[in-house]
C-alpha cells in the first residue's frame, strides 16, 4: 500500500504537481487578464470531483476529455436492493481507469457487514488496505450511516460511534482522505413549501419515502451535523472532504464555521450549485467572497452519474454532462445574469479570479488526493 505519511513526501508531491501542472497543464489564461471566461471553458484543465461511473460504457469519459476534464469516481456502498456491491463498482471503476488512464480515478468505500463482530474494525481495516494497494485514492462513507443502519437494539448507527474510531486512526495514519456524505439537505426535513430549490421539491415529491419530514422516527437534520461534528473532533488530523457542501449547503456561514473549526476540513460542490445560486440571488457578493476567502477549502464536483438505469442514448448522455458542466463553469467565471429550472427568479454569476477557479477545479484536486 502507498505510505503517503514519508516525511517530506507529500509537500514534495504537491510541489511536483503544481510545478508540472503549470508546465503541462493548459489553464490558458491570457496574460493581461485574472478571469477566464465562458470561451475559456474546454481550454481549462478541470477535475470532477464526484461522479459515479457504475457501468462498463465509456460515453462519461469520452466526454471528459472534450471538455478536459479529470473524473474521480466514487464507490459506495449503496445498500439497495439490486445495488451493485462495492467490488463490482471497483472492478468497474479500474476497468474505466485502464481504458481511461489520464482521465480517472477512484475512491473506496466499506460496508457495516459484521457490525456487531468484535473484529468489524480489523476486518474493514484490512479489506480497505486491498483496495488502497489496488490504487483508491481515498475512502468514502454515505448516508446509510445515520440513516439506514442500525445496531443490534434497533438504533440508528452514527458516524462518531467508538466502533469508527480504529477505522479513522488508521486513515489518518496512513494520511488518507475520507469523502463523507452524512444527512442530507436540510430541505430533506422540511415541508414541501419551505423547500429552497425545485430540484429537492420535485426529488421528494417523487420519492416520499426519503423526504424525512413525514418520517420524525428518523433521526433530525441537527443530529447527523452533530454526529458529523463529533466525529472530526475525535480525528482533527483526518483529511475530511464534506461531500454536497458538507450538508450545509442551506447557508455559507455554516459551511465557513466549519472549516474555521476543523482546518483539515474540506467541502465538495457536488449537486448542490443551485443552493449557492439561490443565496447569491440574495446576496450574490456574500456568496463570492466566501469563494475567494475559502478557496482553497472548496472542490469543483457534480454527483452526476453513469450507470445501467442512466440515460440509455449516448450522446443524449454526453451532452447532458456537457451541459451541466458549461453551466456551472458560467456561474463561477461570469457575471451573466443566469436563470435555472431548479431556482426561482434570476441570478448573477459569481466572476471569481482565475486563481479562485484554478484552485476549485484543479489545484486543491492535486493537493487532497495527488491526482496524476
Amino acid at each position: 500500500m502507498r505510505k503517503k505519511n514519508i516525511p517530506g513526501l507529500k509537500i514534495g508531491l504537491i510541489v511536483l504537481s503544481l510545478l508540472l501542472c503549470g508546465q503541462s497543464c493548459n489553464f490558458n489564461k491570457p496574460a493581461d487578464s485574472a478571469y477566464y471566461t465562458t470561451e475559456d471553458f474546454q481550454k481549462v484543465s478541470k477535475v470532477d470531483i464526484h461522479v459515479h461511473i457504475i457501468t462498463d460504457r465509456t460515453a462519461f469519459l469520452e466526454q471528459a476529455v472534450v471538455d478536459s476534464f479529470r473524473l474521480l469516481t466514487i464507490v459506495t456502498d449503496l445498500n439497495m436492493e439490486g445495488a451493485p456491491p462495492i467490488a463490482v463498482q471497483q472492478n468497474l471503476a479500474i476497468f474505466q481507469q485502464s481504458a481511461f488512464p489520464d482521465n480517472l480515478d477512484y475512491l473506496t468505500s466499506f460496508t457495516l457487514d459484521g457490525w456487531e463482530e468484535e473484529d468489524w474494525p480489523e476486518k474493514t481495516i484490512a479489506l480497505l488496505k486491498e483496495s488502497l494497494d489496488n490504487g483508491a485514492l481515498g475512502v468514502k462513507v454515505w448516508k446509510n450511516i445515520g440513516m439506514v443502519e442500525k445496531d443490534k437494539d434497533d438504533k440508528f448507527i452514527k458516524i462518531d460511534d467508538p466502533k469508527f474510531d480504529p477505522v479513522f486512526d488508521f486513515l489518518t495514519e496512513i494520511d488518507m482522505p475520507v469523502c463523507g456524505h452524512i444527512g442530507e439537505p436540510r430541505n430533506c426535513w422540511l415541508p414541501m413549501d419551505e423547500m429552497t430549490v425545485n430540484n429537492d421539491k420535485s426529488y421528494y415529491q417523487m420519492f416520499p419515502q426519503y423526504h424525512m419530514y413525514l418520517h420524525p422516527e428518523y433521526p433530525a437534520y441537527e443530529e447527523h451535523i452533530i454526529a458529523r461534528d463529533n466525529m472530526l473532533e475525535k480525528h482533527p488530523e483526518l483529511h475530511f472532504m464534506g461531500a454536497h457542501l458538507g450538508s450545509l449547503e442551506w447557508d455559507i456561514d455554516e459551511v465557513a464555521s466549519r472549516l474555521d473549526r476543523f482546518p483539515h476540513m474540506t467541502v465538495d460542490l457536488a449537486a448542490r450549485i443551485s443552493h449557492l445560486q439561490v443565496q447569491s440571488r440574495e446576496d450574490r457578493q456574500k456568496v463570492h467572497d466566501f469563494f475567494v476567502k475559502y478557496a482553497d477549502r472548496i472542490l469543483y464536483g457534480t454527483d452526476m452519474a453513469d450507470s445501467p438505469i442512466a440515460e440509455p442514448d449516448p450522446e443524449i448522455f454526453k451532452k447532458n454532462c456537457h451541459d451541466t458542466w458549461l453551466r456551472d463553469w458560467e456561474y463561477l467565471v461570469s457575471d451573466h445574469t443566469m436563470t435555472s429550472p431548479e431556482v426561482e427568479g434570476e441570478f448573477k454569476g459569481l466572476k471569481l479570479p482565475a486563481e479562485v477557479i484554478d484552485k476549485i477545479y484543479y489545484r486543491n484536486a492535486i493537493k487532497l488526493f495527488f491526482l496524476k
